[in-house]
This record gives structure tokens, sequence and C-alpha cells, in this order.
């Protein structure tokens, strides 16, 4: 006589419901942000843009106008008979090539050196690399002042004063430019393509040329455009070896605007802001290609 045994009545597991993501937080899903982050952004921009606008408010009132309580806050009707007066008298037009060949030719120069250094430092393997290194960081701690009158006796000694090269020799290095290419190199560049370039026969120059210049290409692209948009505002050195009636550049320029007993402050409001448009336009031109060079450094970083 068989038994047949009956197994135990188990009870069906239930399956816990995972809580749905919104598509926003899925892989892949775009972040969109709410009422209270559009409206931070709003006033952030707003409060950003307030100096511009109100150097154009400036610009087109007179200096009675501007000596008032409040002081105005909407355009009057005197803004372009103003950007005409101050792009005559500082020569503006003179001052605005001088500053391009100036800002151009440094910015290029520091671009170019900057990343030839950062890739040695970063990629490199040679004897007092680190202590060499170690020096170029300590550069920057020096501040720029400590050098204006040695600098100056040198340019005074060369005959360089009220020209050019003045200005653009003393600014086509930079101990900055240099750390910040050596940081982007060392993630964005992997060993193998180097060593890779290396088995084909590539020589030193074809590997910059062909492998660093590329992978770098970002991380130029932001230098390039913070050099240039500093020495464009760069003031104190063109002001001393630079007169306004020889070879001024846009700073040294404007800064000859509205002398008098009582400085007309709208005419050196209307010189700011034609000295300040072309930086507008060139970023409004670039600005894509420098953001995503600031945020693919930042995620290779």
């Amino acid at each position: 006589m068989t038994t047949t045994v009956t197994p135990p009545e188990t009870k069906p597991v239930e399956k816990t419901k995972r809580p749905r993501l919104p598509k926003s937080a899925r892989a892949g899903g775009q972040l969109h942000g709410g009422p209270i982050a559009y409206a931070i952004l709003i006033v952030f921009t707003l409060v950003s843009l307030f100096p511009l606008v109100w150097t154009a408010i400036a610009a087109s009132r007179d200096n009675q106008r501007l000596a008032q309580t409040p002081p105005p806050f909407w355009f009057g009707s005197g803004l372009f008979d103003k950007l005409e007066i101050a792009w005559k008298d500082a020569n503006l037009g003179e001052a605005f090539l001088n500053t391009t060949i100036v800002a151009g030719t440094s910015a290029l120069t520091i671009v170019f050196m900057s990343t030839i250094a950062g890739f040695a430092f970063a990629k490199l393997r040679f004897r007092g690399r680190g202590a060499l290194m170690l020096i170029v960081i300590g550069t920057m701690m020096v501040p720029p002042q400590l050098s204006v009158i040695p600098l100056y006796m040198m340019v005074a000694k060369l005959d360089w004063t009220d020209q050019l090269q003045a200005v653009i020799l003393p600014s086509l290095v930079s101990a900055f430019g240099v750390f910040f290419m050596r940081q982007y190199l060392i993630q964005a560049l992997p060993d193998e393509i180097i060593e890779a370039a290396r088995v084909d026969g590539a020589s030193s120059w074809r590997v910059v040329w062909h492998v660093v210049f590329p992978a770098a290409r970002p991380a130029m692209a932001v230098l390039g455009m913070l050099t240039f948009v500093q020495t464009w505002n760069d003031f104190m050195w063109p002001f001393l070896v630079l007169t306004q009636m020889g070879n001024p550049t846009v700073q040294v320029a404007v800064a000859g605007l509205g002398r008098g007993y009582t400085p007309d402050q709208s005419l050196i409001m209307a010189g700011a802001l034609l000295g300040t448009l072309p930086l507008l336009l060139v970023f409004a031109i670039f600005g894509k290609q420098i953001v995503g060079g600031i945020m693919q450094g930042a995620v290779k970083g």
C-alpha cells in the first residue's frame, strides 16, 4: 500500500512594485527645472545685465540728470550722439585695431605655448619635472605690481615706449595657462594613445600636432577666450607704456575721455559701452563652444 504525501500549500510570493520614476530621473532623461529654479535664474540674469544696461542709460543722459536723486533708470535721447562723440574723441577705431592685435597675439601665443608645456608636464618623463612645475606655480603667487618697475626700465632701455610690442611681449606666456592645460591633459589624454602614435613612428612634434592638439581643443578654446578677455580689459601696464595720442589700446583711449574741470560722466560711460561691445560679440559667436569646452573638461576631470 503506497501513501501519497501532499506538499504543504505555499503562498504565492507577492512582487514588490518599484516606484515609477519620472522621466527626468530616468537614464538619459532630460532634467527640467521647476518654477522656483526659473525665477532664481531670471533674477540672477537681471542682476548680471543691470550694470551693462545702466551704463547705456547713463551714456544717454547728461551730468545734470546723473547727479539727481534718484538716478535715471530709463534711456534718454542722446545715446547715439554720445557714442559718436566718444568714438571720435578717443580715436577708438585705432584703439580697437591695436587692442585686437595685442589680445589676439597674446591669446594665440599663450594657448600654443601653454598646450605644449602642459603636455610636457603632464605626459613626458624628465628629470626635475616636479621642481619645474612648482616654480611655474610659484610665479603665480608673485603680485604683478612687483614687476612693473623693472619691466618698465627694460622697455625704456629698448626704446619700446608707446609701441605695441611693449604690451605684447610681456604677455606671451602664462603660468596659469601651463597649469590649466597640464591639469586638463592629465585626464583627457590617455597614455595609450601616445604610445600607439610612438609605435606608428610618429615624432614628438607629430604627436603634439595630431594627438595633443585635437584632444586639448576644448580647453584651448576656454583658455583662449579667458586670455583674450583679460588682455582686452588690461589697463595698468598699457596705461604706463602707451599714450592716448600714440598707439592706445581701448582702455587707455577710454581713460582719456571726459577730462576737464567737470568730467563728462555720460561721455565716459559711452566709451566704456563701446569698449565692452566687442567682447559681447565674441562671446555671442563663440559662447557655445566655450561653455561646451568647460563642461567637457568638468566631466573628464
